[in-house]
């Protein structure tokens, strides 16, 4: 359509075109710009001067024939600009922001998700191993701080120095970010399975579906782990994550009775739980294991697995879940694993063993915020009949719960412990 020719009435006419775009688009536009930026202001900025830059071409030159895209296409280029010549705020998400930009305009390359080709450039390998997953935590999927904190068994303020010195090493020694080619991706792998198991892990958190921001992490991290699968297709550990989330997420439904109220997974209806999806997870198991090459996320899927053989049958099988968790101490070691470890323990040898197992980990700073623990402990000590310090375990995990049904279910549990506790 051509606007050109007619002065006032072609500015008219493009005015007008705009104007219905505006009303037609406007937050549509605004949502696009601001997934690559994280940056609502500078996307309204940007997509302003677009508008603006339409009214003074259309009547010139005819409006385009998708003025969306026209629109969105000068929109971007105004932001790409901005990242470029801004002197302040964060270099990581400025770099970031401008190969995400790259990634759309080439519309292809060694990987098929922007997302996750933004992952994998975050692993260079001039950054330290044990920084890589938090920063892709927090400038690709946008966690903050206190999340990957909590995610890594640290205090806020620690791993907020942590990324700043990671930063700060970026910008001074001039570390690209840029895709690597497929070839490269098996040896950057491991850093990027862990950010997207960490983003599925909090998502997990809001077990409702109520919090849309946790609910959209938890659909890309699902999501993300099905690409990673189709695009390494012959990495077993890929195939281990991916059935480990899906384990998880098959009994989502069967965490909440139809009160709200916190089930545990030993009080769970197996009949609650997906099987398609469970069964999908045995398939993604058992081929990862044709690789002979056990790795954290197979030995995690396992144990889901062990779980869900267990409360489906009624069978215990506690010998071969305490195995399971010595396997993945021996390769993957952290309290977490401790703390499960000694929960399964105490099914197979008591209480009393599984308190000497946790022994050693009384003093981890790690734990003492770390709330599976408070309550392992506390369930511990209530049933060798060490009740005053089973109260005090049980205060300490209620104070650090943030789920209101979870904290619920252990004040129920301190309860009954004491009725004269109250």
């Amino acid at each position: 359509m051509s606007l050109s020719g007619g002065g006032r009435d072609a500015e008219d006419a493009a005015r007008s075109i705009a104007e219905a775009v505006a009303r037609r688009s406007y937050g549509k536009l605004v949502a696009l710009l601001a997934m690559r930026t994280r940056d609502v202001a500078a996307a309204e900025d940007a997509l302003a001067d677009a508008f603006a830059a339409a009214l003074a071409n259309w009547p010139e030159r005819g409006c385009p024939a998708n003025p969306e895209a026209w629109l969105m296409t000068v929109a971007r280029r105004r932001a790409i600009d901005g990242v470029r010549h801004r002197q302040l705020g964060d270099e990581v998400t400025n770099q970031l922001a401008i190969l995400a930009d790259e990634i759309d305009e080439r519309e292809g390359g060694a990987l098929p998700d922007r997302r996750l080709a933004l992952l994998f450039a975050c692993t260079h390998p001039a950054l330290e191993a044990a920084i890589r997953t938090p920063l892709m935590l927090q400038v690709v999927l946008g966690l903050e701080a206190k999340t990957i904190a909590s995610a890594f068994l640290m205090s806020p303020s620690a791993m907020s120095k942590r990324l700043v010195r990671a930063k700060t090493k970026i910008r001074e020694v001039g570390i690209p970010f840029t895709v690597p080619e497929r070839e490269e991706l098996p040896g950057r792998l491991d850093a990027v399975l862990e950010a997207v198991y960490a983003a599925y892990a909090e998502g997990w958190t809001d077990p409702v579906g109520g919090d849309v921001v946790r609910r959209e992490l938890t659909d890309e991290a699902l999501y993300l782990a099905h690409v990673l699968v189709e695009l390494l297709p012959g990495e077993p550990e890929t195939l281990g994550l991916l059935a480990l989330m899906l384990y998880a997420q098959a009994r989502r439904d069967a965490r909440r009775d139809v009160a709200g109220n916190y089930v545990p997974l030993s009080a769970q209806d197996p009949a609650m739980w997906n099987a398609p999806m469970l069964d999908a997870a045995d398939a993604l198991l058992r081929r990862a294991s044709t690789f002979n090459a056990i790795g954290r996320f197979q030995l995690e899927a396992a144990l889901q697995s062990a779980h869900v053989y267990r409360c489906r049958t009624r069978c215990p099988n506690w010998d071969e879940v305490v195995q399971l968790y010595d396997a993945l101490l021996a390769i993957a070691a952290s309290p977490v694993v401790a703390v499960n470890r000694a929960i399964a323990l105490a099914e197979r040898d008591g209480p009393e063993a599984a308190l000497d197992a946790l022994a050693p980990y009384a003093d981890d700073p790690r734990l003492s915020d770390y709330q599976p623990y408070w309550a392992a402990r506390a369930d511990l000590l209530s049933r060798v009949g060490a009740m005053t310090e089973a109260l005090g375990a049980y205060d300490v995990a209620i104070g650090l719960e943030r789920d209101p049904a979870v904290r619920r279910f252990l004040q129920g549990k301190r309860a009954g412990l004491s009725p004269a506790s109250g």
